[in-house]
């Protein structure tokens, strides 16, 4: 991990340790329910699982979901929802880096990420794709959800450019949906988008 992933982690292991986490809802966003309810269960991967939202509404449309997220707290409170959820049958929990997943076997029907990978750059960055195109089973699909930011946005910019995505992501992955937007969490307001990919065969 970088400097820049260090202090991300510090910044959100203490946003955990407080309870200061305004995009922290009961239900995971509306395009991961459409997912749940839409597609025929499988094997999901939630990268950057936070708390489990996602995993918990996958497990419960009868998904077995594997859920990532590299800081502790994190992974404590997503094994509580879990647990309240009762579906500790079909969701596994790992602490750990999502650009560095070694243990795991794929392949993966599904993968969703819900504002992991735009914290990304670098040799993390492509680590993480790397693992991606490794896990996600050919014609599956990678959904993603990002803060975007332009090409030449200087230093400190929240999120990361489509450009950069698509970089990352070409070799193996095909664009099917596109959907821009804007994110507003507790007064804060980012340009974003929900990006779905489908793995080539």
């Amino acid at each position: 991990m970088n400097d820049d992933g260090h202090e991300r982690f510090a910044r959100l292991q203490q946003r955990y340790q407080s309870g200061d986490m305004p995009w922290d809802d009961e239900l995971p966003p509306p395009e991961v329910l459409e997912l749940a309810r839409t597609l025929p269960p499988g094997r999901a991967i939630d990268l950057g699982c936070g708390t489990a939202r996602a995993s918990v509404h996958l497990a419960l449309a009868g998904w077995h979901v594997d859920g990532v997220d590299f800081v502790p707290e994190a992974i404590a409170l997503a094994e509580q929802r879990v647990a309240r959820a009762g579906v500790g049958a079909r969701v596994r929990l790992f602490c750990a880096s999502a650009a560095d997943l070694p243990f795991l076997t794929g392949p993966y029907d599904l993968a969703v990420d819900v504002g992991c990978m735009h914290g990304m750059a670098g040799a993390e960055l492509q680590g993480y794709a790397r693992e991606v195109a490794r896990l996600v089973a050919p014609g599956g699909r990678y959904v993603l959800f990002a803060h975007l930011h332009d090409q030449d946005a200087g230093e400190g910019s929240v999120g990361i450019a489509r450009s950069t995505i698509f970089a990352v992501l070409r070799d193996t992955f095909d664009l099917e949906a596109d959907v821009p937007g804007i994110t507003d969490v507790a007064g804060q307001r980012w340009t974003s988008a929900w990006l779905s990919f489908r793995r080539r065969t």
